[in-house]
């Protein structure tokens, strides 16, 4: 029985001080926090690939070591058009290592993220863009607290035309640094898989230790671009909106307070422009403003609206407007939730489309489930 307990505590350390051979971890209010500074966070945050479906898709792989896998499974498998993201052992000597094997150095591992994405989705240029916003790619075998060759970073491929990109890759973003770039980019010689315990570890223990900051994923997969929104013709407009959707949004009326198709509604999706399918507004920032018009907080991304000085009726407004489409959307006032930056943005229902986050992917918007939630 001893000798039982003895093997199981020692199973404990070895799960506990994964990723962290050489650092004390304490546990205190704020979370998980290291010896060596910072405090993990949570892995809480929504995965909008689990709404989207990948059957059918030609998918490819791509392999990224970053320090502890556990951070960098959880933050790559959150960018949008990644289908999975498995923890494992890469470009080392031998044949199936073990966590113990690796954690000694001397078989030359990495601890590397297997990444299989969608090429139609997601670029490998934007997922190496991704990579580079969490990790040093100046420091020598340690990332965060972690030390050793097994923290290394690298980025491996099979395919000589990825190792091409790869390297195009290291090569633009060592323009931002004075040292320089250590990240290998090199061809996948092999890879394991790493224990079952190492596996969605975060989501497993969502206070478990983390030395990247997974919030970072909301900005890596909120991109819009207005080139894909063109503006249709007026004759275009007047076949394709109904009476009152032209009245307002093409020559800026106002529609009716609590008699308009979306002020009282807050089922998760976006809204996006009624011309133009431009994503505008998240369901996640609409809140009861209680003057019968849809309000929201802020818009997606600032990017998407445009902002004019409104006189009309003897007073003097922001109005807002569709940036592609260019459209009377309402305005913004400064009497919005303090919490969330004191904005109300009154936006006219006959100005945007609802767009329920069940068919954001298939109507091409599969990249913002993540601001829907």
């Amino acid at each position: 029985m001893k000798r039982l307990g003895l093997i199981g505590s020692m199973l404990l350390l070895l799960v506990l001080s994964a990723c962290t051979p050489y650092n004390l971890i304490t546990e205190g209010a704020g979370g998980i926090a290291s010896a060596g500074g910072g405090t993990a966070t949570t892995a809480s945050l929504p995965n909008p690939n689990k709404e989207v479906d990948y059957s059918g898709s030609e998918l490819r792989d791509i392999y990224f070591a970053g320090g502890c896998f556990w951070g960098i499974e959880a933050y790559m498998a959150r960018v949008y058009g990644v289908s999975d993201a498995v923890s494992g052992y890469a470009n080392g000597t031998g044949e199936n290592p073990s966590y113990e094997d690796v954690v000694r150095g001397d078989r030359g591992f990495a601890e590397t993220v297997k990444v299989t994405y969608d090429p139609k989705r997601v670029s490998l240029e934007q997922l190496i863009a991704a990579f580079f916003k969490v990790i040093d790619p100046t420091s020598v075998n340690k990332q965060g607290n972690d030390q050793g060759i097994q923290y290394r970073t690298g980025i491996y491929s099979s395919n000589a035309a990825d190792l091409t990109v790869i390297k195009d890759a290291i090569a633009k973003e060592q323009l931002k640094y004075d040292k320089k770039i250590v990240t290998e980019a090199l061809p996948l010689s092999n890879f394991y898989l790493a224990e079952e315990y190492h596996q969605d570890y975060l989501e497993k223990n969502p206070n478990g230790y983390c030395h990247i900051d997974l919030s970072v994923v909301q900005d890596v997969n909120i991109h819009i671009d207005a080139a894909k929104y063109p503006k249709p013709s007026n004759e275009e407009l007047k076949k394709k909106l109904t009476k009152i959707q032209y009245q307002v949004a093409v020559l800026a009326d106002t529609e009716h307070a609590y008699s308009n198709e979306y002020w009282d509604q807050f089922e998760p999706g976006i809204y996006v422009d009624v011309t133009t399918g431009e994503p505008l507004f998240a369901s996640a920032d609409k809140y009861d403003a209680g003057c019968g018009w849809p309000s929201f907080t802020k818009p997606i991304i600032p990017e998407v609206v445009t902002y004019d000085e409104d006189h009309s009726f003897g007073m003097t407004r922001t109005e807002v407007r569709s940036r592609a489409g260019d459209i009377h959307l309402g305005h913004v006032f400064d009497d919005g939730p303090a919490d969330k930056g004191g904005k109300r943005y009154c936006i006219n229902s006959a100005s945007i489309r609802f767009v329920p986050l069940a068919d954001m992917d298939k109507e091409g918007y599969g990249d913002l489930i993540v601001v829907a939630k």
